[in-house]
């Protein structure tokens, strides 16, 4: 392929990913990690405080600046929260992850220190952390608030906490489900009302999942949560299954800058094995095409001169057609496309040559989220 050809691929490798640009690596990102595993009315937990200094490891690599606290008493875990959160506001990112106990108590959920006794379940307020104040403390960021708890382990505070006549509800098993806004998500280890495992390695299966993925380039961030939950439904046979609450913009969100277009492909959720993903159909048989993604579509694409509209046009019989106004922003070219379980597949015929993708896809009511070779965009359709 000549360099103009090559120019052009990486153009339409773009528009087709929605030219989704990641977090700017110069925002300011900043953490607070707490692993909490020498209770003393409880036996301890041997993993967390291992798991927690290695997540603080990975996020200082990926520009977090850290807070690390292990073992943490009340005073203390209250002390760190309050200080990051005055840290955190206005930042572009801020992460809090907690390792250790913690416990659904009459509708609430709570990150348990390590001083606590909670022999009565109205102990609470006073001797553990609100979850809800957790999620205060990063709401203030202008792309991401990010809560990891895998804090869902098997709790023998609610063995032998007495409730209060007062309540009605007495501690679950687990979290309880949670409705996080804004710019929020919350990653259990466990969904609500299941408890997760601490393991016999040097860090729970959780945790050894989110090490395996955090740092990888290229994943968008719920994303990276997808491949984190089926490494854990792997790793315990379907025993523990990782849940996220939150619902973000369509704006996507790296935690790692995507790789070059001539990189490795990375690992995303629901994507072909990547010989497959980047095998193009035959240029004389149309796709298969999922009825959601027939239509047109339509993409906002930044450029030095300004944004441009780029429009593609799916047809039913396998076909596609693409042109952007203004018409100098990318050279107008159609070919085949296959939509179909999930994976989309791309052959230019007319316009470029040599060029095809490929990747992962979702539909959100009129959104389509599109993942290729450079990272994950989001389409609309188009009033054309």
């Amino acid at each position: 392929m000549n360099r103009r050809a090559f120019v052009s691929g990486l153009a339409v490798a773009a528009a087709l990913a929605g030219f989704a640009a990641p977090a700017a690596a110069d925002g300011k990102r900043v953490a607070l990690v707490i692993g909490n595993g020498a209770y003393k009315s409880v036996p301890a937990l041997s993993n967390p405080p291992t798991d927690a200094s290695d997540i603080a490891a990975a996020l200082q690599r990926l520009g977090f600046a850290v807070t690390l606290i292990t073992n943490a008493g009340f005073d203390e875990m209250r002390r760190g929260l309050i200080a990051f959160g005055r840290n955190a506001a206005g930042s572009d990112m801020a992460a809090v992850y907690f390792a250790g106990h913690g416990m659904e108590i009459n509708g609430d959920n709570w990150l348990i220190p390590v001083d606590a006794e909670l022999k009565r379940d109205t102990d609470a307020a006073n001797e553990a952390i609100s979850l809800q104040s957790v999620m205060l403390q990063v709401s203030n960021t202008t792309s991401l608030g990010l809560v990891i708890l895998d804090a869902c382990r098997n709790n023998p505070f609610a063995a032998k906490m007495s409730r209060s006549l007062a309540t009605r509800a007495a501690a679950g098993s687990g979290l309880g489900r949670i409705e996080p806004v804004g710019n929020v998500l919350v990653a259990y280890a466990a969904r609500d009302g299941t408890t997760a495992l601490d393991g016999d390695d040097r860090n729970s299966p959780f945790a050894a999942a989110l090490l395996r993925n955090i740092e990888t380039p290229g994943v968008e961030v719920t994303f990276m949560f997808r491949n984190v939950r089926d490494d854990v439904m792997e790793a315990t046979r379907n025993a523990q299954q990782p849940f996220v609450y939150g619902s973000l913009s369509r704006k996507a969100i790296y935690l790692v800058a995507a790789p070059p277009a001539d990189a490795a492909a990375t690992k995303q959720a629901n994507a072909a094995p990547a010989a497959a993903a980047l095998s193009a159909p035959s240029a004389t048989a149309a796709g298969a095409i999922d009825p959601a993604l027939v239509g047109t579509w339509e993409i906002m694409v930044p450029g030095g001169r300004g944004q441009s509209r780029w429009i593609w046009k799916i047809m039913a019989d396998g076909t596609y057609q693409f042109h952007a106004e203004p018409s100098r922003a990318a050279r107008p070219h159609e070919g085949t496309v296959s939509f179909a379980n999930g994976r989309w597949t791309l052959h230019a015929l007319r316009g470029l040559r040599n060029y095809s993708d490929g990747g992962s896809y979702e539909i959100r009511d009129a959104i389509a989220v599109i993942t290729g070779k450079l990272g994950t965009g989001y389409w609309k359709r188009s009033v054309e």
